[in-house]
């Protein structure tokens, strides 16, 4: 069972510290995403690294529709992962979609983890009444539809518009042929799972300390985004990031890594 779960996901373990801290990419990424972070971090802390389903180097296999039709089937990837390793104190580090995922996982088990650190947040993609998500609900129709028509031409189009930071292609191109990479039966599906999700009555379900990094110009999710998150979660801490773009560690690591450390140094 335990080698299992660890080869499904392409668990990964490094770092010379006792306390765990867990890092989950985005959609249309992998573990890789991870690689100008993690090594600030090696010396004082045990990194765990993995790839959901159907993602990086992941088990293909074992992708099935009904579990990752929610966020709640790759919570379940976290807390089965916690399990086997026998993890405690774990602190999360959830980009964009995972940082929902990891705080499914968080209220389900508390008991695994101490702190959720989320990158580019959203608990809801779609704007309502009072409520601006950054979409219209058939902006993520037709994103869906494109994705299923043309899935490489949409990768093209929107990864480096997801990227930001135009000055620097190479930066989306990484992410263009990250998200090429991805099965696009698998991608459509996740895409769906992440873009209708609304986990805004969850927030006041979560009870341990979170840190929610705001990127300063997002296309994926807005300023009003993660002030909204901030005045619902409890015991939330709101960061403005002087970086654009949806995806800061990879653009801006150092940025990044400055503001995770700081906030860590204040964990009693």
């Amino acid at each position: 069972m335990t080698s299992n779960i660890l080869q499904r996901n392409n668990v990964k373990i490094s770092g010379k510290g006792e306390q765990p801290i867990m890092f989950a990419h985005g959609f249309g990424c992998d573990q890789n995403m991870w690689r100008y972070i993690t090594p600030a971090f090696e010396q004082d802390y045990k990194l765990i690294l993995f790839d959901f389903v159907g993602s990086g180097q992941s088990e293909i296999s074992a992708y099935n529709p009904e579990r990752y039709s929610t966020l709640h089937g790759y919570a379940q990837d976290v807390l089965e992962i916690c399990e086997v390793l026998d993890l405690r104190d774990v602190i999360f580090v959830g980009h964009s979609v995972s940082s929902m995922t990891g705080m499914l996982a968080a209220v389900s088990e508390p008991g695994y983890f101490s702190r959720i650190v989320m990158v580019g947040p959203s608990p809801c993609y779609i704007n309502d009444e009072n409520y601006k998500g950054g979409f219209e609900r058939q902006d993520i129709e037709g994103l869906l539809e494109t994705m299923e028509k043309n899935y490489i031409g949409w990768s093209s189009f929107l990864a480096p518009q997801i990227m930001g930071n135009q000055d620097r292609p190479e930066l989306g191109a990484e992410l263009t042929e990250s998200f090429c990479s991805t099965d696009p039966v698998i991608a459509r599906q996740f895409a769906q799972a992440t873009f209708f999700s609304d986990y805004r009555n969850d927030l006041s379900k979560l009870k341990l300390p979170s840190l929610i990094m705001q990127c300063s110009d997002d296309i994926i999710a807005p300023l009003e985004v993660g002030e909204y998150l901030h005045r619902n979660l409890p015991n939330s801490t709101l960061k403005v990031m002087k970086a654009t773009g949806h995806c800061p560690h990879v653009s801006s690591p150092d940025e990044t890594i400055d503001i995770i450390r700081e906030y860590l140094s204040h964990m009693s």
